[in-house]
């Protein structure tokens, strides 16, 4: 069980050709189908997920989104596998009962853990970050040296090696970065105590001398300038933010799920968190924009 207090913020906004069967299966076909006007479920472990979040709402300017974070259990990277999949599976309970017509899994943690099981458990399209990245990067790399940074449960999971195996011309470096997501989720994005420490975690990938970082967790592109810095202008970063809501996006199209903009109608955008929602609503607004309007808290437990 997951205890918390919620916030609700509602606003109103005026080798890649190898792991194509892979795309296929991941859209996950619906075999009970909601209706169109459903919202979007989307939920991370905390703040990272908006950055998923912003590029769905950015894209798909008709769909109506419902995005769990769950900050009271925030970071998921230090938890076992089997604790993540028990706190995403009661994340994604609820969002099937509030009647989403489809479930973004926004956390790569999150989908290292739980997706083969959520494919099984419902009837509805999920859509997770780690291949949508993985694609991209096979099709942008010049040297075929390719980094991966993420959580401890991403890395140890080996879910990012497993899918680059589909291309075995391309050398993989993975490098676990624990103390990233607890910076993001106070808000730190910058100064020199994380500037230290991405220099830390980033040698082994300098040292391979990979072309292109996957950023192998949704916080991580808050962290852009930090992490391009280390690096250099040379290296391609990949972020699975805009490739994962072209997903969506093709995913809803094909199960005839896809809302349609109406003019002079704004869909609803809710946002809600487990944990301090004063906090989240603060770095909501930071990473959104000026878009949210209103925060108000709901006194709601997620079975």
């Amino acid at each position: 069980m997951i205890c918390g207090v919620g916030c609700r913020i509602q606003s109103h906004r005026a080798g890649a050709a190898a792991l194509d069967s892979d795309v296929m299966n991941d859209l996950s076909p619906v075999t009970a189908a909601p209706a169109a006007t459903a919202p979007v479920g989307i939920f991370d472990s905390g703040v990272g997920g908006l950055t998923v979040a912003r590029s769905i709402i950015d894209q798909l300017p008709g769909e109506s989104v419902i995005y769990i974070g769950d900050t009271a259990n925030s970071p998921y990277g230090d938890k076992p596998l089997a604790t993540v999949r028990q706190l995403a599976t009661a994340i994604a309970d609820q969002l099937v009962e509030r009647g989403c017509k489809m479930i973004v899994v926004a956390c790569n943690s999150a989908s290292a853990a739980f997706l083969r099981d959520a494919r099984e458990r419902y009837p509805i399209p999920v859509v997770e970050v780690i291949l949508p990245a993985v694609r991209r990067a096979v099709s942008v790399t010049r040297n075929n040296r390719i980094g991966v940074i993420g959580t401890q449960a991403t890395v140890t999971s080996g879910a990012y090696q497993d899918l680059f195996a589909a291309s075995p011309n391309v050398e993989v470096v993975a490098q676990a970065c624990p103390q990233f997501v607890p910076f993001i989720e106070r808000g730190i994005t910058s100064g020199r105590q994380l500037l230290g420490l991405a220099e830390t975690y980033l040698e082994p990938l300098k040292d391979a001398g990979v072309d292109t970082v996957v950023l192998g967790c949704t916080h991580y592109p808050l962290l852009t300038g930090v992490i391009q810095l280390v690096m250099g202008e040379d290296v391609t970063l990949v972020s699975s933010a805009e490739e994962t809501a072209k997903m969506v996006y093709r995913s809803l199209s094909e199960n005839d799920l896809l809302a349609e903009p109406v003019p002079g109608t704004a869909p609803e955008l809710t946002f809600e968190s487990t944990g301090d929602p004063a906090r989240f609503a603060s770095l909501a607004s930071r990473f959104l924009g000026p878009s949210v309007a209103g925060v108000s808290k709901i006194p709601e437990m997620l079975r």
